[in-house]
């Protein structure tokens, strides 16, 4: 008789020390490296383009992402949306600051099912502060379509010293 499953999970590779480096190389090196974060992993997302006040992620949502109406689940969109304004704003900060999301707000202007093929979401910075960040984010299916629509508020904050 084989022994029980455990809930294990598989051990992700050691990140690069990524402290002395603003947050734009952290998230170059990182992307270098092969690394996401674990939600990136989970929902398919991978993060395709990168730059200062500017990320965009690209996946294909398939049945596994679907609410009970037959149609991929409005928190798909929300967590593209979600990590594209704030990689862009993560992009923005210095070596010394962090942030969190306050508030995001979603549209939804169309529908997504397993047809609407590779869709994307663009991140930009509006507006960076020393305490607040405004990020907008627009979710586009394969054809070039609308689909979803973010505007971001972010904290930011200086990292706590370790």
């Amino acid at each position: 008789m084989p022994p029980p499953q455990t809930d294990v999970t598989p051990q992700r590779p050691a990140t690069t020390d990524t402290s002395p480096m603003d947050g734009l190389a952290q998230l170059l090196a990182m992307k270098e490296a092969g690394l996401k974060a674990p939600i990136i992993e989970k929902m398919g997302f991978e993060l395709v383009q990168i730059e200062r006040g500017l990320a965009v992620f690209e996946g294909v949502p398939d049945q596994s992402v679907y609410n009970p109406l037959g149609t991929v689940h409005g928190g798909y969109a929300a967590t593209m949306l979600d990590s594209a304004c704030g990689i862009a704003v993560h992009s923005q900060i210095t070596a010394t600051q962090s942030y969190t999301t306050l508030e995001l707000k979603v549209a939804y202007h169309r529908a997504m099912t397993n047809k609407s093929g590779k869709v994307r979401a663009e991140g930009r910075v509006m507006s960076m502060g020393r305490r607040a960040a405004f990020a907008e984010g627009k979710l586009f299916d394969e054809q070039g379509r609308l689909c979803a629509s973010a505007t971001s508020t972010l904290l930011v904050f200086d990292r706590p010293r370790q």
